[in-house]
């Protein structure tokens, strides 16, 4: 049983938001870090260097971490966030969830296209389904999320498309393995920022069986 109250594996690392109190998963949570030069950069690859400092993947709430100085507390010294804090998180995870989705492209494990993207539904071999936020609802809605597999409306046409070396894509499927799991977790991010549909935390076992 976790700190919050819930059942979780022993490799499902948990953090504080500095915002809502809360300790949940870290796929749910962005990562923060004070720089030497007293400013807060967002770290979504949670590579950098020094102490962590973890808000919930929701525009609001990071905007509200910056307008009331919780990243001070957070860091236990003076630090100075930017007032798009949010616009720069939002950019880096839809860079990094585009990067992904190119390199699971390029290994064989992922479609774009209606036809192409139908097809691998059909036979079961879908994922993840991406579907563009600017694309015709009634051409989306001719296709469906399987059981089991995980559906995000998060990337703009241009944005998947780019992901998929094209100018804009509207639909696309990702296959099982591989990246995948990645994607799944780094897009629950972004969809949080973006309050689209399909941006609940990667729970473990969507990551583990991905």
């Amino acid at each position: 049983m976790s700190r919050g109250g819930r059942d979780k594996t022993n490799d499902e690392s948990e953090r504080r938001c500095i915002v809502t109190q809360d300790v949940q998963p870290k796929v749910g949570l962005v990562r923060f870090v004070l720089g030497p030069d007293g400013l807060i950069y967002p770290d979504v690859a949670e590579k950098l260097p020094g102490r962590g400092i973890w808000v919930t993947s929701d525009r609001e709430i990071i905007e509200k971490a910056v307008a009331k100085g919780l990243f001070s507390r957070g860091a236990k010294t003076k630090a100075e966030a930017p007032d798009n804090l949010a616009d720069l998180v939002d950019q880096a995870l839809a860079q990094r969830v585009v990067e992904l989705i190119s390199l699971v492209r390029k290994s064989g494990k992922a479609v774009c296209g209606f036809e192409k993207v139908k097809g691998w539904l059909a036979e079961g071999r879908a994922k993840v389904l991406f579907q563009a936020t600017d694309g015709s609802e009634r051409g989306k809605g001719k296709l469906w999320t399987p059981e089991g597999s995980r559906w995000f409306g998060c990337l703009t046409s241009a944005e998947l498309g780019l992901a998929f070396g094209r100018d804009r894509a509207i639909h696309g499927a990702l296959g099982s393995g591989g990246l995948t799991p990645r994607v799944i977790t780094e897009a629950a991010r972004l969809a949080g920022m973006r309050k689209q549909d399909g941006g609940k935390a990667a729970a473990s076992k969507d990551t583990k069986t991905a």
